[in-house]
């Protein structure tokens, strides 16, 4: 059983920017997909970033493209996700999220994933 938690957000200026970090335990880092979405209030879930098995690629939504950089360390079995000129409609909940099994079809589909952690509050304001 896959564990995950996520850790690093909070408040920050347009312009600022923050990294999220998402600890796994419980299964082999490498082999899972790894991936990052969020949550707006009234809004549906949506893909933010994911990382192929072992990091082998990069995939991003388009809004983020060039501003989020999505990264592991399989030494601390830790996902990050690094956010630059963060924006107010990037505010949202952020999720880590892991499967063993997706194909790459099913990377930006967040019902495709097994294991969710419990999400951390990013807030974009001045």
């Amino acid at each position: 059983q896959v564990q995950l938690v996520e850790t690093g957000g909070g408040l920050v200026q347009p312009g600022g920017s923050l990294r999220l970090s998402c600890a796994a335990s419980g299964g082999s880092f490498g082999g899972y997909v790894m991936g990052w979405f969020r949550q707006a209030p009234g809004k549906e879930r949506e893909f933010v970033a994911a990382s192929a098995r072992r990091n082998s690629h990069q995939y991003y939504q388009d809004s983020v493209k060039g501003r989020f950089t999505i990264s592991r360390d399989s030494s601390k079995n830790t996902l990050y996700l690094q956010m630059n000129s963060l924006q107010p409609e990037d505010t949202a909940v952020y999720y880590c999220a892991a499967d063993r099994s997706l194909i790459q079809s099913d990377y930006r589909r967040h019902a495709a994933y097994d294991y969710w952690g419990q999400g951390t509050q990013v807030t974009v304001s001045s």
